[in-house]
């Protein structure tokens, strides 16, 4: 598709995500719903969420202004995190949820993402009958067209973010009131809300990137930047730390020695908890094709079995709800809870896993040595075209020498990014010094293409 990517629409502002295609797509939103509402007595509404970056105003007003044109009322929220809005949209009973959010991305790139009135994502169709307007204006005017009277407006719900809070705070059973925590809020859209949590859970707090003016969101601080919060947790002498990412859909924990633990770690740990307390159902933890082979390894000597899916958290909540599991994730951090939430959640991962650490009774240092994942390197090479330089002869056969030479004991996985102009390199492997040969090898190749 033209505009939607495998989470949402997303690019700089200005040049990809313009103020015009953000009035666009809340036209298009909203013609949709105003149809599907149009035989019911009560008017739609819908929930909009945004993130800290100096461009969420201007994109909001816009969507708002869309959405509104069709007859759709919009609840503002405010600046909260991604799942905040897919939760208070099926907990309200609205229409849709959009967050306007770029994730990690800086700040000059945005984003807008849909939810469905269940608070999952919208599904493929939608996206492309959305797009289909996008990309013939002129379809509009097949849609039923508000009347004057019926023209939607922007509602107020302050309460809305405080009951978010409160849900978080019913899904678990302990408090937090011997644990020192350090967290990262990557200046983002957790700046306020994490805090606020961890400290009502009765938890030492120590906080940092918490401070956003709107340029800061993700710069050098956040889940893509965890060697600050690792810093910062030997400073402060913290039991453990979390580093959220610009929107809080997802969260990278760190250990008390300054160690940083990714998705993978959350997900095997929780996934070990959860068998033990016989709530694992079917004992299956799903994961992407990213995740470490010693994930895979250990969960097998656990009895737990592992289901892979294609990157992106949507895929992975797909195969959550075709296959009945609850617990899933990717190794970046977004960490699905099923029984509690319908998206990646940075703040219920961290205390879903805080209550974890609690039952251990050990430091999480020492609970990580559980899983001994292999020698890891991820690799992004920019470039104009993804999917001819994948497609490359020359590249296909490099790839496949080394995928014969590692066998069973590394591999390689080459993909393109769903949301920027790069192609990711996966290296695993038994030794760092193998992993980075073989990234070598690729970049070399990658070279030799381009300055054809």
């Amino acid at each position: 598709m033209k505009y939607f990517g495998t989470d949402g629409v997303r690019g700089k502002v200005g040049k990809i995500l313009t103020v015009e295609l953000a009035l666009e797509i809340g036209k298009a939103a909203g013609a949709h719903i105003f149809k599907e509402y149009g035989e019911k007595s009560e008017k739609p509404f819908v929930v909009v969420g945004k993130d800290t970056r100096i461009s969420s105003d201007l994109l909001e007003s816009a969507l708002i202004a869309g959405f509104c044109s069709r007859g759709v009322d919009v609840l503002s929220l405010g600046v909260v995190p991604t799942p905040a809005v897919a939760y208070i949209t099926r907990q309200m009973g609205a229409a849709a949820g959009i967050v306007i959010s770029a994730s990690h991305n800086p700040y000059f790139d945005n984003g807008i993402k849909l939810f469905g009135n269940d608070g999952f994502k919208i599904k493929d169709d939608m996206e492309q009958q959305i797009e289909e307007i996008l990309n013939y204006p002129e379809k509009l005017w097949s849609f039923p067209q508000p009347e004057e009277e019926k023209l939607g407006v922007i509602l107020d719900n302050a309460e809305a973010p405080q009951k978010y809070i409160q849900y978080l705070r019913q899904t678990i059973d302990t408090d937090f009131n011997d644990i020192h925590i350090a967290i990262d809020c990557a200046n983002g859209a957790t700046s306020k809300i994490a805090p606020k949590l961890f400290a009502l859970l009765g938890a030492k707090v120590s906080v940092m990137g918490n401070s956003p003016d709107g340029i800061n969101i993700n710069a050098g601080v956040g889940s893509t930047h965890p060697e600050a919060l690792a810093e910062f947790v030997k400073e402060v002498g913290a039991d453990i730390g979390f580093s959220f990412d610009g929107d809080g859909d997802r969260v990278i924990a760190i250990d008390e020695k300054g160690d940083v633990r990714d998705g993978d770690y959350i997900l095997f740990l929780c996934g070990q908890y959860l068998k033990e307390k016989g709530r694992l159902n079917q004992n299956t933890v799903v994961s992407t094709i990213m995740a470490n082979l010693g994930f895979h390894r250990g969960l097998e000597d656990l009895g737990i079995r592992s289901i892979q899916t294609d990157v992106g958290d949507r895929y992975v909540a797909q195969a959550m709800l075709q296959g009945g599991y609850i617990l899933g994730g990717e190794q970046s951090g977004h960490v699905i809870f099923l029984e509690h939430s319908t998206t990646g959640d940075g703040l219920l991962t961290a205390i879903q896993f805080l209550e974890v650490l609690k039952f251990r009774e050990v430091p999480f240092s020492q609970l990580s040595k559980v899983m001994n994942k292999l020698p890891q390197i991820l690799v992004n090479l920019k470039v104009n075209d993804k999917e001819q330089i994948l497609g490359n002869p020359l590249l296909k056969e490099k790839e496949l020498a080394i995928e014969e030479m590692l066998g069973s004991k590394g591999r390689l996985l080459l993909r393109p990014s769903g949301t920027e102009p790069l192609i990711r390199v996966m290296v695993e492997a038994e030794t760092e010094e193998i992993c980075r040969d073989v990234a070598h090898q690729i970049l070399e190749v990658v070279k030799q293409i381009l300055n054809k």
